[in-house]
């Protein structure tokens, strides 16, 4: 019962970074946050607490960003920076091996720059720890020396701004969470503001579009920003090799059936793995073992990759026995849903009911 193995590095619709993205997204990327769509709340919040900083002449409280990928975390950072008038560093949690890998880029640091860590739940808790102080008192406590001989200094930093962003906020320890004195959620955005992107990144990369071409692509972006992006650069792609030029609602509604998307972003491998639990499992509840290993996935895989998004549209659903797709997955595959059957009772031929 092995299905086809899912290609997860491939799926247009994966919101993970990759290389495509790379080609174009220093470009596409606002600079500012008059230019920054979407995220209206907290735009407003970050506008005045920038302000006021700068008004004291203080370098900016760390700031926690989470939410979904795509969403926009390291673009936010990086106008931060530029809206405080100071440099950044970009790093991951995982990029952190060491204490010293972590000593190095604090003590290189000048007044005011800004650090970012892009998957900061991911950080080392040893490396976690040389944070503390120097998130609140700007220092940084080295040892020394081994054994009895060893000591402990503790040299000053420059007053600098930590920005981490993480896709699971809940994986952060109290201490290192506690320490951040602005935390922002970012949340999906709406097809009118993913419209207005894919308008403003087709101006960039010269791109003909109207107003209905652009919301067709936005509606089918999973409320990603990155999705968005890398739809209206496959769409020109068939508008150029079909010679339609700009690209209309029909233009993009072709394209995007070409490329297995349907109107709600679903695409082949999300299809698969709903049908693949209503073939063999009648619609759930599976485990999530057992799931991965029918559609040669990891657990992991599922879990942080193709379920988020069936989950937050109402696919799938999460019991305390495994996976279950929902009616509306049925009659979205144009499924007949199973109607529970009324239980029967066990009677004896010829035998009258004891309450008749």
């Amino acid at each position: 019962m092995q299905e086809e193995e899912f290609d997860l590095e491939n799926r247009i619709v994966s919101t993970s970074y990759g290389p495509e993205d790379a080609e174009s997204d220093l470009s596409l990327r606002p600079k500012t946050l008059s230019e920054y769509i979407g995220q209206t709340k907290t735009k407003e919040n970050l506008k005045v607490f920038i302000e006021a900083a700068k008004m004291r002449k203080e370098t900016l409280d760390h700031v926690l960003l989470y939410g979904p990928p795509g969403l926009g975390k390291t673009t936010l950072s990086a106008i931060i920076a530029a809206e405080m008038g100071v440099n950044i560093r970009i790093t991951s949690g995982p990029a952190i091996e060491k204490q010293g890998d972590l000593a190095a880029l604090l003590t290189n640091l000048s007044e005011g720059d800004v650090l970012f860590i892009d998957e900061i739940h991911r950080l080392n808790r040893s490396v976690e720890e040389i944070l503390y102080p120097a998130m609140e008192d700007y220092s940084l406590d080295l040892i020394i020396g081994k054994g009895p001989a060893a000591r402990s200094i503790r040299l000053p930093l420059a007053k600098f701004t930590l920005i981490g962003a993480t896709t699971r906020a809940g994986q952060l320890s109290t201490p290192l969470r506690d320490r951040f004195g602005v935390t922002f959620k970012l949340d999906l955005y709406t097809p009118e503001e993913l419209a207005q992107i894919v308008v403003r990144s087709a101006g960039i990369l010269n791109i003909e579009i109207d107003r209905n071409g652009a919301l067709e692509i936005a509606s089918r972006s999973r409320g990603t920003p990155r999705i968005a992006n890398r739809l209206l650069k496959r769409v020109r792609d068939f508008a150029q090799f079909e010679n339609e030029g700009a690209i209309t609602e029909r233009m993009a509604m072709y394209a995007l059936s070409k490329l297995d998307i349907d109107e709600l972003g679903l695409d082949n491998t999300d299809r698969k793995m709903m049908e693949t639990i209503i073939k063999y499992y009648g619609g759930g509840p599976v485990g999530l073992e057992t799931l991965a290993a029918t559609v040669g996935e990891e657990a992991v895989t599922l879990e942080d990759v193709y379920e988020p998004y069936l989950m937050q549209i109402g696919f799938i659903s999460r019991t305390p026995r495994g996976r279950c797709v929902t009616r509306a997955a049925y009659e979205h595959l144009g499924l007949k849903f199973p109607e529970p059957q009324p239980r029967q009772s066990a009677e004896i031929p010829g035998q009258a009911s004891l309450f008749d």
